[in-house]
């Protein structure tokens, strides 16, 4: 059988206040994620940073 991964699903929110977010997800007990993505709203690249998904 297969081991079960430790991963956690998370949610990348854009910082530009447009409410745009990508859904993804990274091993427990990690640093939280910040990266730059396209926000096709304000169409550029802008930081997300990880929130929680409800």
């Amino acid at each position: 059988m297969a081991k079960k991964q430790q991963r956690e699903l998370i949610k990348l929110v854009s910082t530009a206040g447009t409410g745009y977010f990508y859904t993804t997800s990274r091993k427990k007990n990690k640093d939280k994620v910040q990266t730059k993505k396209y926000d096709p709203k304000v169409q550029k690249h802008v930081l997300f940073k990880e929130g929680k998904v409800k």
